[in-house]
């Protein structure tokens, strides 16, 4: 270990639905120096006042890197502050940021003044990379340092991107380090998967290029996975040791490789261990009917799927790539019914369009298309997102959304706004295209579905409760009045209703 060199803190920022989540890209930056450099964690989803702690680091003297991961919405509200703070408060400190936020709006977070430095993608290179010149004081090797955004003489750079990384051939990730500073058994929390359930990343990336996606303009259409082996491995470890008994994969494409995943499915085949991925409704469509069912039988319950909306003609505006349709998705959706996997489909609705009344034809068709799905297939799990643009530069969506007006805030601090942090979570998209009214029927309309089907991942809206939401909420669902359902409202806030896509699946 570099005694010598100033010591780094490595910084997971509190969110809304990750209390619980193994804090896996500060993991994986520490892997990258593990044994190299002396770093901390600090977890702000398990600290009461992650700020202090973070201070009283920075008052030792021996600390000079303050390295926050910054994905959008509510990590922002930590990772803004604490940032300015720390520069005001201890000049010198070199702040470096990583994540989906930094690289997509990394002209806001260098304006600021107090980001010094982007990893844009995958830091396991670039990371070990940048300290060891800036320790070494050779600046000058910086810029052929790939993945980095930064700025030299007022301009910004961006440097060549790295080709995606062999998974099983990085370091380990340092569970153990991690432990040191927070008990794993944090991190297993209870969800409608299993009383112990861990978060896993098994992959980096996605091979497609869909416009609306924050992915995409970090990865550009390239995936890299860990093998089955590695992942089976793993997990034993964990399951050995803590006794989980579910996964969440957060991969943005779990089964990508399908060969990858029928290997794995056997290999834990008889583990007792339940789990949930994401992927594409087209990828895997390809996958046979005995591959769901092995799929099933292995243990996933669940795979969350973009859907996005069953319109053809949005779906190639969306740049959705792949084959997938408006057909496709209602016989995805009865296949997935035959095995006993519960599809979760998440909806974009609110693109731009020529006129008003076609945006809100678009809505009302995807409504009824996403209630046409609930008929065919009870189980699916509905997820409606507010179209938000995200900066994928090129594309044909990006070009329609500036020509209608849009723009991002130029102010760091503006991010952390109310309506700019709903605006990430998918729930206020700030759209000038997207009028009160639109977004009322499209959030009126969530209220009713989420009545009459509540999720199954709340396990606490059974029995009565459940029963008496279906009552209420019927009459509105099956003859499509959604205006003003306060009764709804009302219950939902009492019995606390929780939204997966905001709040996730663990529970307190």
């Amino acid at each position: 270990m570099n005694l010598k060199a100033k010591k780094i803190l490595l910084f997971n920022p509190r969110s809304a639905n990750s209390k619980y989540r193994i804090p896996n890209s500060i993991l994986q930056v520490g892997a990258s120096i593990h044994g190299k450099y002396d770093y901390v964690f600090v977890d702000g989803n398990l600290e009461k006042n992650p700020w202090k702690k973070i201070e009283n680091y920075f008052k030792t003297g021996e600390f000079k890197y303050f390295c926050p991961t910054v994905m959008p919405g509510p990590q922002l509200k930590q990772a803004i502050p604490y940032s300015k703070k720390i520069s005001e408060s201890f000049p010198g400190t070199i702040v470096i940021w990583g994540g989906y936020f930094a690289s997509n709006q990394y002209q806001s977070s260098l304006d600021s003044g107090y980001v010094d430095y982007i990893i844009n993608g995958p830091g396991d290179i670039a990371f070990q990379s940048l300290i060891n010149s800036l320790e070494a004081k050779k600046h000058e090797d910086i810029i052929s340092i790939k993945n980095l955004i930064f700025k030299k003489d007022g301009q910004i750079i961006k440097t060549a991107k790295e080709a995606l990384l062999d998974q099983d051939n990085l370091p380990s990730l340092p569970y153990s380090y991690l432990n040191s500073f927070y008990p794993l058994e944090y991190y297993l929390g209870k969800t409608f998967l299993g009383k112990k359930t861990f978060s896993y990343h098994s992959s980096f990336g996605c091979p497609f290029t869909c416009s609306f996606c924050a992915v995409v303009p970090i990865y550009n259409a390239r995936w890299k996975g860990k093998s089955a082996k590695k992942i089976y491995e793993d997990i034993s470890y964990f399951k050995e040791n803590y006794s989980i008994d579910a996964i969440e994969f957060h991969d943005n494409n779990f089964f990508t490789s399908r060969k990858r995943v029928i290997e794995f499915s056997k290999l834990i085949l008889n583990e007792g261990i339940s789990w949930w991925g994401e992927g594409r409704i087209d990828t895997l469509n390809q996958y046979s009917d005995e591959d769901l069912l092995l799929l099933r039988k292995a243990g996933c319950k669940m795979i969350f799927l973009g859907a996005e909306t069953g319109n053809d003609e949005i779906l190639k505006q969306m740049d959705k790539g792949g084959k997938q349709s408006g057909q496709m998705i209602r016989e995805f959706a009865l296949r997935m019914k035959k095995v006993g996997i519960i599809p979760e489909m998440s909806f974009v609705l609110g693109l731009p369009a020529d006129s008003e009344e076609k945006v809100m034809q678009q809505i009302e068709w995807d409504i009824n298309f996403i209630k046409e799905i609930k008929n065919l297939n009870p189980d699916t799990e509905i997820i409606i997102y507010l179209y938000s643009p995200v900066p994928t530069e090129g594309s044909d969506l990006y070009q329609q959304i500036l020509d209608a007006g849009f723009l991002f805030p130029k102010h760091l601090e503006d991010w952390i706004s109310p309506s700019w942090e709903n605006f990430d979570l998918r729930k206020n998209p700030l759209t000038p295209w997207l009028k009160p009214a639109m977004v009322d029927k499209i959030k009126n309309f969530e209220t009713v579905l989420n009545g009459y089907y509540p999720t199954v991942s709340d396990f606490r809206i059974r029995g009565f409760k459940k029963t008496l939401l279906r009552f209420l909420s019927s009459i509105r669902y099956k003859k499509g009045i959604y205006a003003f359902p306060y009764e709804i409202k009302i219950l939902q806030k009492i019995w606390k209703y929780r939204q997966p896509e905001i709040e996730g699946f663990y529970m307190e």
